[in-house]
């Protein structure tokens, strides 16, 4: 749990010639900087490769976003998805927010989690990735349980990083994969029993929309379902709203 080494290397950017204000104000890296020391990405990760693999390396990001971004560049310019060195990877901050008692699951930055910890970050240049590997290690640190990190620890297959980079999406179609909107269970909120569509779905600003019947009170409802398709299951949600004239009327006329 020491420090013995540390890397550094700015990336020159091949796929944009101007640095964004925003950019420029978080990270205070200037347009001369990176043309006096900045390599190309192959170049950078390569020596990064060589200077940090071994089979029991345990790669940390904070956060978890950081590394979306380094398997999106190894994509771009290694044609692959699988980042052969990362073995073994873990979320630094989610590791680091277990210790940390919260009314809600809002991430922290990684400042608000050093100033909880007690670690002196005066004078610290944040948003520089050197600086902020060395506050994530300091925070790290002060919490580390060898068990308990254990468990935050993801081996690195190549469907960990399939995983990684997809894209969930809302379905639009009324039949995909296991999803079947017409087979989708509406259960009425007022006498939990159910509901049937007495009209086809249709799609409309990423919904299922339709108008339903309870077959026991014989309310009618507003249905709103939707399907979201992510890696490796179908989110399905249903919105059910109870028929006014304004709404009906509402329906009616866009219908």
């Amino acid at each position: 749990m020491e420090i013995v080494d540390s890397f550094k290397q700015l990336i020159k950017s091949k796929l944009s010639k101007k640095l964004q204000n925003r950019f420029k104000n978080l990270t205070h890296i200037t347009p001369e900087e990176i043309e006096k020391s900045g390599v190309p990405f192959e170049k950078a990760f390569d020596e990064f490769a060589a200077w940090s693999n071994g089979n029991d390396t345990v790669y940390l990001s904070w956060p978890k976003s950081d590394l979306y971004t380094l398997v999106s560049n190894y994509r771009q310019f290694k044609n692959t998805n699988y980042v052969k060195i990362l073995n073994k990877y873990a979320d630094a901050q989610a590791y680091c927010m277990s210790f940390i008692e919260s009314e809600n699951n809002n991430q922290i930055s990684l400042a608000n989690c050093a100033e909880i910890f007690n670690i002196d970050i005066n004078g610290t240049q944040f948003h520089r990735a050197l600086a902020d590997c060395y506050i994530t290690a300091f925070c790290f640190k002060e919490v580390y349980d060898k068990d308990k990190f254990a468990k935050y620890i993801n081996v690195c297959t190549p469907a960990f990083f399939e995983k990684l980079v997809f894209k969930p999406y809302f379905i639009n179609k009324k039949k995909q994969g296991t999803f079947d909107v017409d087979k989708v269970e509406l259960i009425c909120p007022l006498c939990s029993k159910t509901i049937n569509a007495v009209s086809e779905y249709i799609f409309d600003n990423n919904t299922f929309k339709t108008v339903g019947i309870c077959s026991h009170c014989l309310k009618k409802f507003l249905v709103n379902v939707q399907a979201k398709q992510n890696y490796d299951n179908i989110r399905i949600t249903q919105r059910l709203i109870k028929m006014s004239r304004k709404n009906a009327s509402h329906i009616n006329g866009k219908s």
